[in-house]
């Protein structure tokens, strides 16, 4: 029989991870991200940002038309000023009531005055002190229309609720905008991202997720920069199953920048590709993984005849399989498996001479 020429190597010592990675594009996310629109109908009045802009918190962003709540207000205000010194001027009367009361109590018992005057200042101090109650009353009921106009005019008005940049608007100034109707998404007045803290949410296949913990190292690429590579670490992994497309069922995973530094001036919305490395070997006896047969088989070649071996692997990827046992660290193993007469027993002579 004539020698087959074959490919042969002997397995070498290096890394071996064992990883997964994503079965879609994941995408560059912000921490914060708001989609800002009125609670109310209006005019658009003011419009003070515009897209791209850097905003601090409880900056104004947006505001309707609200002359006629700022009025409700103002009169709200002069109603309550006028309540208090209505309830000052009763109570004072309420105490004059009460010392007038007093006296007369002083004088019956002295037989000065009789019964009747001094049921008249009895009364007289029960009814101011009755005054005084209600008049307090209406301050608070003054104070609380005040918080209630408050309110009304504080919906007209949409603030910054954290430092960020203005993504997009979706209004312009004169415009009549209407807030969502229930159950039909419209698209939000001011689309605000905090840009200062990114992450990458990556959807994993289903067969993967029992494997994924959260504290998992990452590897992070990004289609915009192909050359560079981030460190990441899982942060969450999705409590649900999402099916997106029947056939492919994902689970959703949350990672971090481990140096968000090196994360800052990447755009919201990037692609990304993730692989999380599920285990990690150093220095470790490996051989590739496409040299393998079904099972954990290899051909050895051993003084030109062909040899198959069953080995004890540990971790492996795409790449290399982690070898414990059956495999010497001197021996030949084929790599050429493809090729026509590559069997056990066969007679072959290995390229050049390797």
């Amino acid at each position: 029989q004539r020698p087959v020429d074959v490919a042969a190597r002997a397995p070498e010592r290096g890394r071996v991870e064992a990883t997964v990675s994503n079965t879609r594009a994941g995408t560059v996310k912000a921490c914060r991200r708001a989609l800002l629109a009125p609670q109310t109908s209006g005019k658009v009045e003011r419009l003070p940002v515009r897209e791209g802009d850097r905003v601090e918190p409880g900056q104004i962003l947006f505001e309707i038309w609200n002359d006629d709540l700022q009025g409700h207000l103002r009169l709200a205000r002069r109603e309550l000023e006028a309540a208090r010194a209505s309830a000052e001027e009763a109570c004072l009367a309420a105490d004059l009531a009460q010392r007038e009361a007093a006296r007369n109590e002083s004088l019956f018992a002295g037989g000065v005055v009789g019964e009747s005057a001094l049921d008249r200042s009895r009364a007289e101090r029960d009814r101011s002190r009755a005054g005084c109650t209600a008049a307090r009353a209406v301050v608070k009921e003054a104070a609380q229309r005040i918080g209630v106009a408050a309110s009304t005019l504080e919906r007209t008005v949409i603030k910054a609720p954290f430092p960020g940049i203005v993504a997009e608007i979706n209004a312009e100034v004169g415009e009549v905008v209407t807030p969502s109707p229930p159950g039909i998404p419209t698209p939000p007045a001011i689309d605000l991202i905090d840009d200062s803290c990114l992450y990458v949410k990556a959807p994993m296949d289903e067969i993967d997720a029992p494997k994924i913990q959260p504290g998992l190292p990452v590897r992070i690429t990004l289609e915009a920069l192909p050359t560079t590579v981030f460190a990441g670490r899982v942060k969450r992994v999705a409590p649900y199953i999402t099916a997106v497309e029947k056939q492919a069922r994902t689970v959703e995973v949350d990672i971090d920048f481990v140096r968000p530094d090196e994360a800052r001036g990447l755009l919201v919305g990037y692609s990304t590709d993730v692989e999380i490395i599920l285990a990690s070997r150093e220095d470790t006896l490996r051989v590739p993984t496409a040299a393998l047969r079904e099972g954990t088989r290899v051909l050895v070649e051993e003084h030109g005849v062909l040899a198959e071996r069953t080995l004890r692997t540990g971790v492996s990827n795409w790449e290399y399989t982690e070898v414990l046992e059956g495999l010497a660290a001197g021996e030949r193993i084929v790599t050429s498996l493809e090729r026509e007469g590559v069997n056990a027993g066969a007679h072959v002579v290995a390229e050049n001479g390797r």
